[in-house]
């Protein structure tokens, strides 16, 4: 058997390979049995890769970790619809995928840029946060919120920059943690997400942390058009904007790896 397989840079700067997220993308014809996509999955050992198959217009998608399937992946979802314009249907300015657990979900055409719509998660004010969240994360944050994820806001984003976690604590946790503060200089906040729940450490650039962060910033800053950057080693940028219980997160992609399957 053969199976296509794409590697993608997701949310890169600018054009840039090498930066952003980097998701497998595997096109398929029906889906393969859950054990042998987690399988692929552990074996590409990216933060996700993402499968699809065809349904009416649009797709059914699917992400997986190296440990288990997740109910929203952004950085995955927009190196899915980079496939479909770029290899699959050329012509097309929008594609909408269907998930089980976050509904239909559409990607755009705009220039250089893929917007994603998902929907708003806004995080809540978290009064009592585990012991073992300040403790992975070496500091307390100035304030801590909770949706999908914990959200620990931070004075600056030196802050954000020097975390050095413990992962083992926060392996601990029962949902993955996004760190924020606002942005020093470009943009408008910066961000870190931490989710070794998930089998990932830091991961590079997070689409989904998002669907909480615009929510926050946008109420924070009393605007709705935002730029955000995650810090992390490899950086990555998204342009952001809250739009009622939706939230449009665009960003680039570049196609590093081409190839298939065997097996």
């Amino acid at each position: 058997m053969r199976i296509p397989l794409f590697q993608v840079d997701a949310f890169t700067l600018g054009d840039r390979p090498f930066t952003g997220n980097p998701a497998s993308v595997c096109p398929l014809d029906a889906w393969l049995p859950d054990p042998v996509m987690q399988a692929i999955a552990a074996e590409n050992n990216q933060a996700e890769t993402a499968f699809f198959v065809p349904e009416g217009e649009g797709y059914a998608l699917r992400w997986f970790t190296p440990l288990h399937e997740m109910d929203l992946c952004g950085h995955a979802t927009l190196a899915s619809a980079f496939i479909v314009f770029e290899r699959l249907a050329p012509g097309r300015r929008t594609v909408a995928f269907r998930t089980v657990k976050a509904g239909t979900l559409t990607v755009a055409r705009d220039g250089p840029v893929l917007r994603l719509d998902f929907p708003a998660w806004p995080a809540r004010p978290c009064p009592q946060p585990p012991p073992s969240l300040a403790a992975g994360l070496g500091r307390a944050p100035v304030e801590t919120l909770a949706a999908r994820d914990y959200l620990c806001v931070f004075a600056g984003e030196s802050e954000v920059a020097a975390l050095d976690p413990d992962f083992a604590a926060l392996r601990r946790l029962d949902r993955a943690v996004i760190a924020t503060a606002p942005a020093a200089g470009d943009g408008d906040f910066v961000s870190r997400f931490f989710a070794p729940v998930h089998g990932v450490d830091e991961d590079s650039v997070t689409g989904s942390s998002h669907c909480s962060l615009i929510p926050y910033w946008a109420g924070r800053l009393g605007r709705s058009d935002l730029v955000a950057r995650q810090i992390s080693r490899r950086g990555g940028r998204l342009f952001c904007a809250l739009a009622g219980d939706r939230v449009s997160i665009g960003g680039r992609a570049v196609l590093y790896l081409e190839g298939a399957i065997a097996f």
